[in-house]
């Protein structure tokens, strides 16, 4: 084992690469599998979660974890892509232990878990030798002091009742993750701990992961929001995700959330909702990037900076006469970023616009859609209405998303075994 000590800390691992014995990497560590022991010996650490290309979960014993220090694990031997499936008395440290609340022996006082340390034995088992828990806060005090006990001062280690769990280590360990990654770990917790961890996420991250989960998770999810902030995350979505998530809603439940929220925002959502969802109108964002003829070559570039701009809407300027707010006026075309580019700051869009390239009718078909991306390799693609008015425009991703089925989250790379 090439570590200094023998003795980690498991919340300090969660994240970190591990390679092989190569260097090459094969994944990040998400959380650690650890089992009770007979005749009072302490539970210990069978193995680890790593998570691998794509977002896929698998299990890697720690009889192959070689080394171990804080920035990174490394394993030896081949890797079994076999996805991770949690065994009968199994249970998992980050997601079911952090924030655990449990007694201490022989004083009886409740404290909070907020971290656990493993120790290398001769057998090379790595049992849990002690435990760091946060006492209560008292007076003014905003957070209680902190110790440090061994594992067998600590009663309720392998509690299974969650309502003894809070969930402030499990957020700190998602603040650097992706949304994809949040949204694949939120779909392995238990349901109580799925909910404590969308809600106490903040309104941005969480309407980045709605747009990840699955459908009947994202429901499910929903349905115990307060009013508010289920509203509010409808509102920071992007409108055609948000859409799909009210169209999976009971009616009456969804308008409930549309008569909540800013006008202007449910007005763009119930157009969407109008549509098929499997047409251009079904799949398009109400928020392209628009601008009107007199606008410079420099005032469109600034707009595609924008951080939270797709790259494929990023990737087009639409041109419209006045209004600029969907449903515009009349569609003029569209200046592409590689052209925006290439041209001075001063120069005016309307110099500049791609004509040849037809919008498509709000109407047309998924069919219809996926063969235009195909002939002409776009990226995106402009939508109007009877009136040549832009209303929006979809997406390569979008129309990939509608043309896989819809449990493909939970069912890639399975048939790799």
């Amino acid at each position: 084992m090439s570590t200094s000590t023998t003795r980690v800390y498991l919340a300090r691992l969660a994240g970190v690469p591990v390679f092989d014995t190569s260097g090459d990497q094969v994944g990040k560590v998400r959380d650690f599998v650890v089992t009770p022991r007979a005749s009072g010996r302490a539970p210990a650490v069978i193995g680890l979660v790593v998570e691998v290309a794509p977002r896929r979960k698998i299990y890697v014993p720690m009889t192959r974890v070689t080394g171990i220090d804080a920035g990174s694990v490394v394993t030896s031997g081949m890797v079994n892509l076999k996805r991770f499936e949690r065994r009968a008395g199994e249970k998992l440290v980050m997601a079911e232990i952090m924030d655990l609340r449990v007694n201490l022996i022989p004083s009886g006082e409740r404290v909070t878990i907020e971290d656990i340390a493993m120790t290398q034995e001769r057998t090379r088992e790595w049992p849990i030798s002690r435990v760091f828990v946060r006492q209560s806060a008292s007076g003014f005090a905003r957070r209680g002091p902190t110790l440090t006990v061994d594992w067998n001062q600590v009663q309720g280690l392998f509690n299974t009742d969650l309502d003894e769990q809070g969930v402030e280590s499990l957020l700190a360990s998602v603040e650097a993750m992706r949304p994809a990654d949040i949204a694949n770990l939120i779909q392995e917790l238990p349901s109580k701990r799925q909910m404590e961890l969308a809600s106490g996420l903040g309104v941005e991250k969480l309407a980045d992961v709605f747009e990840e989960l699955p459908e009947d998770l994202r429901v499910e999810i929903m349905s115990t929001l307060g009013m508010e902030l289920a509203t509010n995350v409808l509102e920071e979505m992007d409108p055609d995700d948000a859409a799909d998530l009210l169209s999976e809603l009971p009616p009456e439940r969804a308008e409930e959330y549309l008569d909540a929220m800013e006008p202007n925002e449910a007005q763009d959502l119930r157009r969407l909702l109008a549509y098929d969802d499997f047409s251009a109108g079904g799949m398009m964002t109400t928020e392209p990037i628009v601008m009107s003829p007199d606008g410079t070559v420099a005032e469109a570039l600034a707009r595609v900076r924008v951080p939270e701009l797709s790259p494929a809407l990023a990737s087009q300027v639409y041109v419209v006469r006045p209004p600029l707010e969907t449903p515009t006026g009349k569609y003029l075309g569209v200046a592409h970023v590689q052209r925006l580019l290439r041209e001075p700051p001063s120069q005016l869009v309307s110099a500049i616009l791609d004509t040849s390239l037809e919008p498509i009718d709000a109407n047309a078909s998924l069919g219809q859609v996926a063969r235009y991306f195909a002939t002409y390799n776009l990226v995106a693609l402009p939508v109007v209405d009877e009136n040549d008015h832009l209303i929006g425009a979809v997406t390569i991703d979008d129309v990939i998303d509608h043309m896989l089925p819809e449990d493909w989250r939970e069912n890639e790379l399975d048939e790799e075994g």
